[in-house]
């Protein structure tokens, strides 16, 4: 239910997790945490959880928003 809350409900928090995925699986991305033995799926968790990765969804769209030099 934290995580859910912190991404403002289940859907952003859907668009997230796949969109953070397949910039990890498809495109080789560098993981913001370490991976300790970690799976794909479990690096996103805790890269929501620690606030490495948000989804911000404005006025203008959709918007990934990931810090700067990832």
């Amino acid at each position: 239910d934290e995580i859910v809350r912190k991404c403002g409900g289940r859907f952003k928090l859907t668009a997230l997790i796949q969109h953070r995925l397949r910039q990890i699986i498809l495109e080789d991305a560098r993981p913001l945490v370490d991976r300790n033995g970690r799976t794909n799926l479990e690096i996103v968790i805790a890269e929501i959880m620690e606030d490495k990765i948000t989804a911000d969804y404005s006025e203008t769209g959709y918007v990934m928003d990931y810090p700067i030099g990832s």
